[in-house]
């Protein structure tokens, strides 16, 4: 959409006019071109995305082109350093550990993208329907609510994790339990906003069911909410997951995932065997910081506020 500047003679389209010197052109065109623009311009949501990619190819190409064993173990082959056979040592079960971090990172990032998402759908209808409906509804979900946040995140986690965590499916709803929380207060306090505006009301006006409000008007018009909280939440899942496992409430053997690896690490901290924690950590930072830049920069583009004119 192009804006004129009148001149009081003719209407000159902004396309036509030169850009002073000093300051930057106006961004005309669909709303996407403008998002990537915005999202281009973050070096660091350009990392991160490239990381993300990475880590996606890395996961589940890696092991197609770098073939390893990773059901028995070999106790004849383990705590090898690096070599060219195994190029990231072997662990203490003798299994070689590239494979086992690129069969780690499937889990970690199966779990992490499948749990913010279900989280994200679970928030955003509570959220939303509380927030459309209002009154004693509206109260008593955001009471239930409350009351799970009142309790320590990393015990309920524990909590959950003791209970839903010996396969991925139950590791995903465990951790989608504790993660909904944050979208549902979000996306609720969003709703609040959207319902008074001109055009939900020109729905009820005209009949429309409070069903078609929500899915019609209130969630489309929070999805740029809905998106950049979901980044944050693969990021903090993927955090929780390598926590649980890390404490010991990880998935079952011969199945393996980055913070599990790095548990297993922390035993050999002290014989010099790096292999074994360092590229599990790395992992594990490199690809929550990824998330993370993905998300500000995500925040940023769909905010009109933040958006540079």
């Amino acid at each position: 959409m192009s804006l004129g500047l009148n001149t009081g003679l003719v209407d000159i389209p902004s396309e036509t006019l030169p850009t002073p010197e000093g300051g930057e052109a106006y961004q005309s065109g669909s709303a996407l071109k403008a998002i990537l623009s915005v999202f281009v311009e973050n070096k660091l949501a350009v990392i991160g995305a490239g990381l993300i990619v990475f880590f996606i190819l890395f996961c589940f190409l890696g092991p197609l082109i770098y073939h390893t064993q990773q059901v028995f173990t070999n106790p004849n082959i383990k705590d090898q350093g690096p070599s060219l056979k195994h190029l990231l040592g072997t662990d203490d079960t003798g299994f070689d550990n590239l494979g086992r971090l690129m069969l780690g990172g499937q889990t970690s990032l199966e779990v992490g993208i499948a749990a913010a998402l279900l989280a994200v759908c679970i928030g955003v209808i509570w959220g939303a329907t509380a927030g459309l409906v209002g009154g004693f509804v509206d109260a008593a979900m955001m009471r239930i609510v409350d009351s799970m946040l009142a309790i320590p995140f990393l015990l309920l986690l524990i909590l959950l994790g003791a209970i839903f965590s010996t396969s991925v499916p139950e590791l995903i709803i465990a951790i989608a339990f504790v993660a909904w929380l944050g979208p549902a207060r979000l996306v609720r306090g969003e709703t609040l906003s959207l319902r008074v505006r001109e055009y939900v009301q020109a729905v009820r006006v005209m009949g429309g069911s409070q069903r078609r409000v929500l899915l019609r008007h209130i969630i489309p018009n929070s999805i740029g909410v809905v998106v950049v909280n979901a980044t944050f939440q693969v990021a903090d899942a993927i955090v929780a997951v390598a926590t649980l496992s890390f404490l010991g409430f990880g998935i079952a053997p011969p199945a393996t995932n980055w913070g599990l690896e790095l548990s297993n690490g922390t035993t050999y901290v002290f014989a010099g065997y790096w292999w074994l924690i360092y590229p599990a950590g790395v992992c594990i930072v490199l690809t929550v910081m990824a998330f993370n830049f993905v998300g500000d920069a995500l925040r940023d583009s769909l905010e009109v506020r933040l958006q540079r004119r």
